[in-house]
């Protein structure tokens, strides 16, 4: 970003160490040489983990899953990157395996919240490969996009759905869902979706789920309104807490301070030699990314 008056870049290097605070509120679950067959998963759910090459649990998956497989309720604290998805999309998916629904046709038993179109698709995407060996069906609605493709998902049965609130509840406005049969419900990145306006929304879906249910809700962070929250959504939750206050000591982090019109050049400059290694490139806008895309292919790079 512009501000410095320097036409120069100036780069800053960061060296720091990884800082992992875990809260071992479930006892016995230490072992970090603990494999996913000691967790009681269902043996569907390993066949996928070992076609996606897991091999061994995170400490938010050590302490979440046998928590949730015994119906516990959690508070979890987590950042993305822990292993955060499988840690509740897992038991969830084992608990509706060995609880078969009661009566006719496909109610959608479990329902996981989250905040963005990108992240809900992401999880759902993660459902698909763990419940791939499984008869469990799985569904994602968000906003933005035409909602008939998702109604006729609705229309086929679905077990496990993961929304975004405001679609959620437009659809269910609609009368295309019903939450009174849900068994498990997962609320992710809870502190997000309070900053982004929706705790209305989050207290009004709750109000529609049933009182019996099994709720697991995690958060980066564990400022007031969420232990609020919490208080209000959760039964005698174990607590989980995987704070990495700090980036892994092997990724070496630099800073480019420069003015805007620079920044095409510095990323030439960067990508001017082979890389042996992919790369990941964040932007603000549609119009940079495509900005980038061209300045790529007239560097002949894929």
């Amino acid at each position: 970003s512009a501000g410095c008056r320097n036409t120069s870049s100036a780069r800053f290097h960061i060296h720091t160490t990884l800082q992992l605070s875990i809260n071992l509120s479930y006892v016995g679950l230490t072992d970090k040489y603990m494999n996913f067959q000691e967790l009681n998963l269902p043996n569907a759910l390993l066949r996928a983990l070992r076609d996606k090459e897991y091999e061994r649990p995170t400490p938010i998956q050590m302490q979440a899953i046998p928590a949730a497989l015994e119906g516990r309720d959690i508070l979890g604290t987590a950042q993305t990157g822990t292993g955060k998805t499988a840690a509740f999309a897992l038991p969830v998916l084992a608990n509706l395996l060995r609880r078969p629904p009661v009566g006719r046709g496909r109610p959608i038993r479990a329902l996981i919240l989250t905040p963005t179109r990108e992240l809900a698709l992401q999880i759902d995407e993660s459902l698909g490969d763990y419940a791939k060996y499984t008869p469990l069906r799985t569904c994602v609605v968000f906003g933005g996009v035409n909602q008939r493709p998702q109604i006729d998902c609705l229309k086929r049965g679905v077990d496990v759905l993961t929304a975004t609130p405001g679609r959620l509840l437009d659809l269910i406005g609609q009368g295309h869902i019903s939450l009174k049969q849900i068994e498990f419900f997962v609320l992710d990145e809870a502190d997000r979706m309070l900053d982004m306006g929706f705790f209305d929304d989050i207290m009004t879906i709750v109000r529609r789920l049933p009182a019996e249910r099994q709720t697991l809700m995690f958060s980066a962070t564990l400022p007031p309104k969420i232990r609020e929250l919490a208080r209000q959504i959760l039964r005698k939750p174990v607590e989980i807490n995987i704070a990495v206050s700090k980036p892994n000591e092997a990724i070496e982090q630099g800073a480019y301070v420069l003015y805007e019109t620079q920044k095409l050049g510095l990323i030439k400059e960067l990508f001017a030699k082979p890389l042996e290694s992919k790369t990941i490139i964040f932007s603000s806008s549609k119009l940079k990314v495509k900005e980038l895309a061209f300045a790529f292919k007239r560097m002949h790079l894929n």
